[in-house]
């Protein structure tokens, strides 16, 4: 598996209580208890796929460890797309419809932010979300929907 070098401000040390890295993929959680998904593809050709969509499911629903979290998707410099069957799957998985409070997605590029747009109007538009061009607001956007849903301050 290739290792993401560029992710290594978002990971630090101390804070990481679990790791799971695919090829183009590195997911995590913290003791803010905030799901971490980071993505790395530059082939604009690439679409992740159904298969691919359940492998990453089943490392999200054992990082958060029946425990209900935002997620941080860091799309910064990705390329692609995903499949019909990819992104219902993702959408419509009981066990991620129950961990997934927000999606905080962060992106540098129009195309992403698009692509993040309409898959959240068409297949996902109950889940809170926000686009971000900082790590930092969205980690504060996870905050506050972690806050309201838990109901503290």
């Amino acid at each position: 598996m290739k290792i993401m070098h560029n992710l290594m401000p978002l990971i630090k040390k101390k804070f990481t209580d679990e790791l799971v890295i695919f090829e183009n993929a590195m997911f995590w959680t913290d003791n803010t208890e905030i799901l971490y998904c980071k993505f790395n593809n530059e082939d604009s050709n690439s679409k992740l796929t159904y298969s691919r969509a359940g492998q990453y499911i089943n490392a999200i629903v054992k990082l958060c460890n029946g425990k209900p979290m935002p997620f941080l998707i860091d799309v910064r410099d990705t390329k692609g797309t995903f499949s019909i069957s990819a992104a219902k799957l993702i959408t419509n998985n009981p066990e991620l419809v129950k961990l997934r409070i927000s999606e905080s997605f962060i992106t540098n590029t129009i195309g992403i932010r698009l692509l993040i747009t309409a898959y959240k109007r068409i297949y996902n538009p109950m889940t809170p979300f926000g686009v971000f061009s900082e790590l930092e607001a969205a980690k504060n956007y996870c905050f506050e929907t972690k806050n309201r849903f838990y109901g503290s301050n």
